[in-house]
């Protein structure tokens, strides 16, 4: 019988990376003063520095004026366009206001889509996948959602505006405002929770299906069911690892997108 645990174990975090091909020993990070490095601390350090290597480059360039020539800069120069056109300026408004956010929605964007794309990879894991990244990403996502509101409006001004203004008798007003306001702090804070528990459960259940299926083959090693079952599970990875790759890209924009349309509800209240 295939245990669902031990398959979860190849998507969680762990203190070192499992080797291909069968060999013994797993290579187990070391600590870092003090501090356990694990597999999805590496993964997100890999994924910084990719957007380093790609992107310090790609804004030299641009600042240059110089035409982008290349498969590689036109694709990530469209996909900037693409966030700041598509994601940023219509989920926030006036432009002027808009472009403020795209630096911090664009570091948000590729650093997801590239912890997404590096989970694709065998015996790697998605960082995505844990809860303590996607919920790290969506505090961080709060505070620049509160921030952005309550550089505008001050801090007061920012509370007291997550109440729409109601046109009642003043002592009904008091009232409502008084029920509405918790309703609203506290859906806030739901908005945000929800975007960790979405990009986790995703990811997670994507590579959790992956890994069960790639488990058949070893399930029906000893069986003459593993000449049919070895093909039907390659070709259902196969297929499955597509879908993942448009999941990575998705869970990327929905996030980015998410936290634009939030910053621009911040910045304009009811």
């Amino acid at each position: 019988m295939i245990d669902p645990a031990q398959c979860a174990k190849h998507v969680e975090d762990a203190y070192g990376f499992e080797l291909p091909f069968g060999l013994a020993h797993d290579f187990r990070l070391p600590e870092v003063f003090g501090l356990q490095l694990t597999k999805f601390m590496v993964i997100e350090v890999i994924a910084a520095g990719l957007m380093i290597v790609l992107f310090v480059p790609l804004a030299r360039k641009a600042a240059s004026g110089a035409p982008p020539r290349g498969w590689l800069w036109n694709m990530l120069e469209a996909m900037v366009l693409f966030v700041r056109d598509q994601m940023v300026r219509p989920a926030i408004g006036h432009r002027h206001e808009a472009d403020r956010f795209v630096p911090f929605i664009l570091t948000l964007f590729f650093f997801i889509l590239l912890c997404n794309l590096l989970g694709l990879v065998p015996w790697l894991g998605s960082p995505t996948g844990a809860i303590s990244v996607t919920a790290a990403l969506a505090l961080l996502s709060f505070a620049v959602v509160v921030g952005a509101g309550m550089k505008k409006y001050g801090p007061l001004g920012f509370i007291l505006g997550l109440c729409p203004q109601m046109d009642l008798p003043l002592p009904l007003k008091l009232a409502m405002f008084v029920i509405m306001l918790p309703i609203e702090i506290l859906g806030m804070l739901i908005k945000h929770t929800i975007l960790a528990v979405r990009l986790l459960a995703n990811m997670f259940a994507g590579h959790l299906v992956l890994s069960v299926i790639l488990f058949f083959i070893a399930e029906f090693a000893d069986s003459i069911a593993w000449y049919g079952v070895m093909p039907a599970s390659v070709i259902g990875a196969t297929a499955l690892s597509l879908l993942e790759l448009l999941v990575a890209f998705l869970q990327a924009y929905i996030f980015s997108f998410l936290t634009s349309l939030f910053i621009g509800m911040a910045l304009h209240q009811h």
